[in-house]
């Protein structure tokens, strides 16, 4: 027999039904154990059967007054997880859901540490540590790391409560298991530039290069109108001349290659390159064939929002002159860290970019991720870590920008046939499309202390044990409970303790320091300041490079002024 048979009964069942079991606890259970092990809500009981031990959480611990007035009764409200079964002596395992239910009469027995072992082990698929059980704080909880990463995962909890630490913990262990996995995480608040060591490449608009026109037309667009709805005449207009600017830059560099994958018809929706003074030149041929004067104003619109925006030095990551020219390889390689070779994770920080154009960079960013996943046939498996998720997949569909929700959208609903998973990490579950979040087989709830994302997150969790989610709002910092396939049952654990180098730290640290030293700040600092401010949103020239008898040569400027006239040199 095994060894946690002889553990001592401490209750009687006295009702069952498909999910839950209620038991009266004998005279001495509230007595049992000391510390964290006194028998309380969340602790793990056993129910004697015939042929296996089935297994419960403690949901409800009520006092009933016995009939004879002597006294009270304890009943235990308890959650069927699972039942330990043997296939031989002294061969047991635990398997999710129940086979061999209890009945009336069946004795109630505490749950000790090897069978705590025995219930959270993962016999199956490759494992990560990420702490320890709250139960037992002897027991690491592992995660099934293919489970987990296969089929999704979210980790959610409010400000504070350590979430963006532990990101930062389930991250390095995946990148510990030494896997080609290619991991692509979005920092919208700069927080885990140093968090990965030698093993990220941190890229932020001072080092990007993304392309214009690796933009799609409802994303350009996107950033041409600065983040509000484009006008209809205008971008009716552009759908047009964008695939003629792209034909044109093709033809007059004479790439037959180009041409050659251009020869079957294109879109404005096709990644290949085109300058943007065709597009202004096109646009104007067309405005001067017009015959009504009053028809010139959509046209001027367009062009006067082009040129502004080149000029604006806040965007020489996807408008410098350099990159009009085929490198989309070369910005996917660079991106997804392909070939797999030294840094595999990529952390693209989007605090320095306008305001207004980093949900149409996040759009452009996710969807080349899943394309290259599905037209590489899933040849390198990519993990897209979305932090703020919310912001990007809201639940109210009339916000965000759509593009954006599309992307991530099927990246969680169809990633995974192509190698393309998805990591969502949010504050703000509620705020979250609840598509995304039922896409996630594995979740790591922390503390949340609003009742909408409590519910939110009890709806997306239909696992067995549920009743572990009332203690969302009582959690520790670094403390979540994990439901879902990547777990053996609903567990409730600490997050193990990260080394100081992995910890994520945002603005709101150095800011704090310089505080300490506010008295530094003299007249010159506060004019330096406002020097690099005006800076930020000044126009720049930019050159456009030609090609002279074998040598670079600076030629005139790729963005024009409203006064535009093409030159026969534009077109070389």
């Amino acid at each position: 027999m095994h060894q946690e048979d002889d553990a001592p009964d401490i209750g009687q069942i006295t009702s069952v039904n498909g999910s839950h079991a209620t038991a009266r606890l004998g005279e001495g259970a509230m007595t049992l154990g000391a510390g964290s092990a006194r028998l309380t809500i969340g602790r793990l009981v056993a129910m004697r059967t015939h042929h296996s031990r089935v297994v419960g959480v403690i949901a409800k611990l009520t006092a009933v007054q016995r009939p004879d007035m002597t006294g009270v009764n304890l009943i235990a409200d308890i959650d069927l997880l699972g039942e330990i079964r043997r296939r031989g002596e002294p061969d047991a395992f635990f398997q999710r859901g129940v086979t061999d239910y209890p009945t009336i009469g069946d004795q109630l027995a505490e749950i000790g540490a090897e069978e705590l072992k025995l219930i959270h082990r993962i016999s199956r698929g490759d494992t990560i540590e990420v702490g320890r059980l709250q139960l037992d704080d002897s027991i690491p909880a592992y995660i099934n790391f293919d489970e987990m990463l296969h089929k999704h995962f979210a980790i959610l909890g409010t400000t504070g409560v350590g979430k963006s630490t532990s990101v930062s913990l389930i991250l390095n262990e995946i990148l510990n298991k030494h896997t080609n996995l290619r991991i692509f995480l979005i920092d919208p608040h700069n927080e885990y530039g140093n968090c990965f060591g030698e093993q990220a490449k941190v890229m932020s608009p001072k080092n990007l290069r993304l392309p214009y026109w690796l933009f799609n037309f409802e994303e350009i667009v996107d950033v041409f109108f600065r983040g509000r709805p484009g006008v209809e005449e205008e971008t009716e207009i552009l759908s047009e001349l964008i695939p003629a600017a792209k034909a044109q830059f093709a033809a007059n560099r004479r790439d037959r290659l180009l041409m050659r994958k251009l020869a079957g018809g294109h879109t404005a929706d096709t990644p290949v390159p085109y300058r943007i003074s065709d597009l202004v030149a096109l646009i104007k041929e067309r405005m001067g064939k017009l015959e009504n004067r009053s028809s010139w104003t959509k046209y001027q619109r367009i062009v006067t929002r082009i040129e502004t925006l080149g000029q604006d030095s806040r965007y020489s990551f996807m408008f410098d002159n350099l990159l009009v020219d085929d490198i989309m390889t070369d910005v996917i390689s660079e991106l997804l860290r392909l070939p797999p070779e030294g840094q595999p994770i990529t952390v693209m920080q989007l605090a320095g970019f306008p305001a207004e154009v980093v949900d149409s960079v996040v759009s452009v960013l996710c969807r080349m991720a899943f394309d290259f996943g599905t037209w590489s046939d899933g040849a390198a498996p990519i993990l897209v870590a979305c932090e703020e998720a919310h912001r990007y997949v809201p639940a109210d569909r009339r916000l965000g920008f759509g593009p954006t929700r599309k992307a991530l959208s099927r990246i969680a609903k169809e990633g995974r046939k192509y190698g393309v998973y998805l990591a969502a990490v949010t504050q703000r579950p509620a705020e979250l499309d609840p598509t995304i979040l039922s896409q996630c087989s594995t979740v790591f709830a922390m503390r949340m202390s609003n009742d909408r994302d409590q519910a939110i997150v009890r709806s997306a969790i239909p696992d067995a044990g549920s009743s572990l989610l009332d203690f969302l709002p009582s959690l520790g910092t670094a403390e979540a409970i994990a439901f879902g396939e990547g777990v053996a049952l609903p567990t409730r654990f600490h997050f193990s303790e990260v080394p100081k180098e992995q910890i994520p730290r945002s603005r709101a640290g150095e800011r704090d320091q310089e505080f300490e030293s506010v008295g530094d700040i003299d007249m010159g600092f506060i004019s330096a300041v406002v020097d690099r401010w005006r800076e930020a949103t000044t126009t720049i020239p930019r050159p456009r490079l030609s090609v002279v008898d074998g040598e670079t040569v600076s030629a005139e400027s790729e963005w024009t002024t409203t006064h535009y006239a093409p030159d026969p040199a534009d077109f070389r």
